[in-house]
């Protein structure tokens, strides 16, 4: 397959890039700027502080007509893991940074991942705010699970990533998240250096997204839970949707 605004041959089913000069591009290229390096050895380095990404895995549930999509990627190392189930539905996978899907889609290629039972893994540029089934992923339907694994953290329109992520889902079906808490049963020195190294790649817990994640509960619109990872120092959400209607 040829994409068009990169110029160069890409292989099915990976679309390494839908709106490159679209809105909201800027976002995208700090995204590329940030990860043009360091996307290397992604995995190798997060996988000392990115803690309880295999227990949100745990929580995705999967089956022969499930649809499941992880909203910032990355590698793809999480949808990999998914794609290693005996069964595990479709898989989707959005990520801002042009960049970050070129690495994920080798690393899908190297996974070797079987091609009967479990259709391949499907990447799309784009930005979370902006996410939407049928006109990114050509979907009739909408996606049993989405989840963002230290992602929001890092979205500075995260308001609008939510309220899509929601609308995207089906009526029952489940969003999960997994990010920075506020380290508060942590040692103050640890949690101080911590928050202090984070803030260098301008991440830090967002108390106001957790409030609107159990906002979401108190609405009525969903089912709100929210799990301590390693003493606050992160939190896993399960977000059960209960609405039909999308939100206002």
């Amino acid at each position: 397959m040829t994409d068009p605004a990169a110029g160069k041959t890409t292989r099915p089913p990976v679309s390494s890039s839908n709106n490159r000069r679209g809105d909201g591009h800027d976002q995208a290229a700090a995204m590329d700027s940030m990860y043009r390096f360091t996307r290397h050895i992604y995995d190798l380095t997060r996988r000392y502080y990115l803690l309880g990404r295999d227990r949100l895995l745990e929580r995705v549930v999967t089956g022969p007509e499930t649809a499941t999509l992880e909203v910032g990627c990355g590698t793809a190392r999480n949808l990999i893991k998914l794609a290693g189930r005996p069964v595990c539905g479709r898989l989707y996978g959005l990520d801002a940074s042009h960049e970050m899907l070129e690495t994920a889609s080798r690393s899908v290629t190297r996974a070797g991942l079987p091609r009967g039972g479990n259709p391949p893994i499907v990447l799309r540029q784009g930005l979370a705010e902006q996410l939407d089934a049928g006109r990114m992923f050509g979907r009739d339907e909408l996606f049993d699970t989405i989840f963002f694994s230290y992602c929001l953290s890092m979205v500075p329109t995260w308001p609008g990533a939510l309220e899509a992520a929601v609308n995207n889902l089906k009526p029952g079906g489940r969003m999960l998240i997994v990010d920075f808490w506020d380290q508060a049963e942590l040692p103050a020195v640890f949690a101080a250096g911590l928050k202090k190294w984070l803030s260098l790649f301008h991440v830090h817990y967002r108390p106001e997204l957790h409030a609107a994640i159990a906002a979401l509960g108190d609405a009525g619109n969903a089912e709100v839970q929210f799990e301590s990872i390693h003493h606050r120092y992160a939190y896993l959400a399960t977000v059960t949707k209960l609405a039909t209607d999308p939100l206002p």
